[in-house]
């Protein structure tokens, strides 16, 4: 596994598993060669002997990537790389982004020559010029703890959202149902448990006003920030039901399949998301909803719910063909490496 770190002193190196393949060192040179040195990675490849790179996108296309790959394609090697999210040009709206995706639109073309194939989630079969190897997100069961038990909903719900939060993610949708939902001041409780950190002052300001405008409303949302391990587990164990993204359709994408939503399969919550999920449409433990801008209808996920049968266990076991494992043998398939 070739990854990048930067230390609690800022010296940036890069890796592969744990031997250090580059060291760029500290401040503005670190900072520079981090973005523009992958002679490394193609050098270690080549002198390795290795017959296949996966590659992930981070919509960095350049003359530097580009070089990267060329030097691998000329040594034999066989390279696919993943675009988790396609079309991808509406993702993101801030200064640094945009810039990076200038540059990503300028060269990417001329990267796809360099790779054997495209792995995508969605159903285009060409992207970029380049035949798809159209598979699933996949997860990574053993590293996914199984919620226990249900809990009692007689007299309230609980929801949990876990990302780092995005415009996409629509979560000001639902609390403005849980606006909505409170000013009839109901008997039945609804509660949202909000996990990670905002992006950026967009996402803030797309939530923190609304529970300001009504002081009652903070005591059914909680914002918990970023948690991870037993703290996470054990809000998973807490929760009902899971809230995928809810405005996919501000980024323009139709459809996606997102991490998030096998994740809480894999948990054995059922869950809720306004896209178009090949992988769960016809799964009867999620409640789709509409993919626009209107507040999510509270009532109706709180009769959804009342009316689900399936333990997390089963829900788990109707995603198995979703591990890893599974999805990568479908990639070396189709480029003749199994």
């Amino acid at each position: 596994m070739c990854h990048f770190s930067s230390d609690e002193n800022g010296y940036k190196t890069r890796w592969v598993d744990d031997m250090p393949i580059r060291k760029y060192g500290n401040g503005l040179k670190g900072k520079i060669l981090k973005r523009i040195e992958f002679d490394s990675i193609a050098q270690y490849a080549i002198q390795n002997r290795i017959e296949f790179v996966y590659m992930r996108s981070d919509h960095n296309a350049n003359p530097f990537t580009i070089r990267m790959a060329r030097k691998m394609k000329e040594a034999n090697i066989r390279i696919v790389m993943e675009i988790p999210t396609y079309p991808y040009d509406h993702e993101d709206n801030i200064p640094l982004k945009n810039m990076e995706l200038l540059i990503d639109k300028c060269f990417r073309r001329q990267l796809a020559k360099q790779l054997h194939r495209i792995v995508t989630f969605t159903e285009y079969e060409q992207i970029f010029g380049i035949d798809t190897i159209r598979i699933s997100n996949g997860i990574d069961f053993s590293r996914i703890k199984l919620k226990q038990h249900r809990n009692d909903t007689i007299h309230e719900l609980h929801l949990i959202g876990v990302a780092e939060i995005h415009l996409y993610h629509g979560f000001d949708r639902l609390i403005l149902g849980l606006l909505n939902y409170y000013a009839n001041d109901p008997e039945y409780k609804v509660y949202f448990h909000l996990v990670g950190d905002f992006f950026g002052q967009q996402e803030e300001n797309s939530i923190l006003p609304l529970l300001r405008h009504d002081t009652r409303l903070s005591q059914y949302v909680i914002l918990h920030g970023a948690k991870h391990g037993e703290e996470l587990d054990a809000l998973f164990e807490n929760a009902d039901m899971g809230i995928g993204s809810l405005a996919r359709h501000r980024s323009k994408i139709t459809r996606i399949k997102t991490l998030k939503n096998r994740e809480y399969a894999a948990r054995g919550l059922p869950f809720i998301y306004s896209e178009i999920d090949n992988d769960f449409e016809d799964k009867p433990y999620i409640l789709k909803v509409s993919a626009d801008e209107t507040p999510i209808d509270i009532p109706r996920i709180i009769s959804f719910y009342k009316q689900q049968k399936y333990s997390p266990e089963e829900i788990r076991h109707s995603i198995q063909d979703l591990s890893w494992k599974t999805q990568m043998e479908r990639v070396l398939k189709a480029i003749d490496l199994l």
